[in-house]
């Protein structure tokens, strides 16, 4: 899409020098040919006119030779940017030992299902298939182990999902600015879409928490185009049974993914605008205090940031980020890091025995096996 909009962007450049300069040019050649109109004029200076005329022509052919040059140069570096972007592919990268025993050095990635506009959300149902977002088609698909996809409901830009207590499918609607129950006939219901009287502003990620309430992020990055931010800063909620919302931290730039820790003494969230996970402890109250870094992601301009989250029975912590996904210890060390072939966004624990984990890359679904168990709150909780 990046690439597209460039070459747009290339022809506009283009149409607009040529709209500037060239009635230019052809301005000062018919100046130099009006002489023509005037027979004394024509007469006295017939041969510079003609020279003036030539010189005209001349420089108009090599402007545009040079104009059509610059773009063909310009499409050129576009298109071996993009040559770039697709030689990337699957690798374990492993910086510490620790990363070789979450993962076997043989492990194969798998594409289970492809030709999504731009895949986020996954949860594995125990029934067999996991429950897809399609931020761009703005459908919620099931899908299969074998990828076929069967659509639960159409809904503008769904994003994260999980499980509560009572199984119920929950996502975070975009452009509904709510957080949402799904119902298995492919209906809808609005469980909090206000915090004081004000609209979320586009709830991004939802897990549940160990204490069976919803806990999610609610940045500005899909706050529908045209819309108002009505809440000043981008936050982290609770929302308890009772519908009950409840704020815990405003301290992020772009709060996106978030995940407690296994004994749910810790809290983690990313930010993707600062590249950075956070983790905060959490209190007797419920209540986070002593935030702090936990890590960073650095990366360049389109190199994907931290994003989804989930954890293993270890401890550890997978984070989407730049060329894939990123193995944390619990200590905020950074064990290494599975490269994929599209950019990854999100990720979840699946199978019978959640040792899989389902990983949602731009426009694919893949899968790989791991050497460790998936921690899923909603089975613990």
């Amino acid at each position: 899409m990046r690439c597209r909009r460039m070459r747009i962007l290339a022809r506009k450049i283009f149409n607009r020098l040529a709209a500037i300069v060239l009635p230019r040019l052809r301005g000062q050649d018919a100046l130099a040919t009006a002489g023509k109109a005037c027979p004394e004029r024509s007469r006295r200076d017939a041969g510079a006119t003609n020279a003036n005329g030539a010189r005209m022509e001349t420089n108009l052919m090599r402007f545009r030779f040079w104009l059509f040059m610059s773009f063909v140069v310009m499409l050129g570096m576009m298109g071996s940017s993009r040559a770039q972007k697709k030689s990337r592919g699957f690798e374990l990268e492993g910086i510490s030992p620790e990363f070789w025993e979450v993962v076997d050095h043989n492990a194969k990635l798998e594409t289970v299902a492809a030709g999504f506009g731009f895949t986020e959300g996954p949860m594995w149902d125990p029934a067999g298939f996991l429950y897809v977002s399609d931020e761009e088609i703005n459908k919620i698909f099931k899908v299969g182990p074998d990828g076929r996809k069967e659509e639960l409901i159409t809904l503008g830009d769904p994003d994260g999902n999980t499980f509560d207590r009572q199984r119920r499918l929950i996502d975070c609607a975009s452009v509904l600015r709510a957080i949402i129950e799904v119902t298995p006939d492919g209906k809808y219901k609005i469980l909090a879409d206000h915090y004081e009287g004000k609209k979320f502003n586009s709830p991004n990620d939802v897990i549940v928490g160990p204490d069976g309430a919803l806990y999610f992020t609610d940045p500005t990055l899909d706050l529908v185009a045209g819309e108002k931010q009505e809440i000043p800063f981008q936050g982290v909620y609770r929302l308890g049974d009772d519908g009950a919302v409840r704020l815990l931290t405003k301290d992020l730039s772009q709060p996106n993914g978030l995940a407690f820790s296994l004994d749910g003494k810790r809290f983690y969230v990313d930010d993707s605008e600062k590249r950075t996970i956070r983790v905060y402890d959490v209190a007797g109250d419920g209540s986070l205090v002593n935030g702090r870094i936990f890590g960073e992601e650095p990366g360049g301009k389109g190199d994907g940031v931290p994003d989804g989250i989930k954890v293993d029975k270890t401890g550890n912590l997978y984070v989407t980020g730049p060329k894939g996904i990123w193995v944390w210890d619990s200590s905020g060390h950074h064990l290494g890091t599975i490269a994929l072939p599209e950019q990854p966004a999100n990720l979840a624990w699946g199978d019978t025995d959640y040792r899989t984990l389902y990983i949602t890359a731009t426009t694919s679904l893949y899968r790989l096996r791991m050497k460790v168990r998936g921690y899923v709150p909603y089975l613990e909780h």
